[in-house]
């Protein structure tokens, strides 16, 4: 949209109508461009606070996103350090069962030995007071 070239009086007259209505709230100046008609100085003033109000409000906002976005990405490397963690605690855990799962079998090994031998003595023993009598 083109802009027309004003005059330094109109100029003039549209900056401090501007100044005039820094201190108007945003309805009431909306307000008052509407009552005027477009290209009038009140017009342009008002469309210019606005225009200055909303680019104001858009770089407060992108600095605000920023600042989250900052957050977020220290809240990732946070989660992505714990989750290294876990998977490093986990890996270290299943070593461990399996650990566990091989000494189970090697005690069933020996208990089955240790009864097996246990009943050979007994035989044995057997066989001997047998022998005896």
């Amino acid at each position: 949209m083109a802009t027309p070239t004003l005059d330094p009086k109109t100029s003039d007259t549209i900056q401090a109508l501007v100044q005039l209505l820094r201190s108007r709230s945003s309805e009431e100046i909306r307000q008052r461009m509407y009552d005027n008609p477009p290209g009038s100085p009140w017009w342009a003033a008002c469309k210019t606070e606005l225009d200055l109000r909303n680019s104001e409000r858009a770089a407060t906002a992108l600095v605000d996103t920023s600042r989250v976005l900052d957050k977020m990405r220290s809240a990732t490397d946070h989660l992505d350090e714990l989750t290294d963690k876990l998977l490093q605690a986990t890996t270290d855990m299943a070593e461990v069962v399996k650990s566990v799962r091989e000494s189970g079998r090697r005690m069933e090994i020996a208990t089955y030995v240790i009864v097996g031998l246990t009943i050979v003595q007994l035989f044995y023993i057997a066989f001997q007071f047998s022998a005896r009598h």
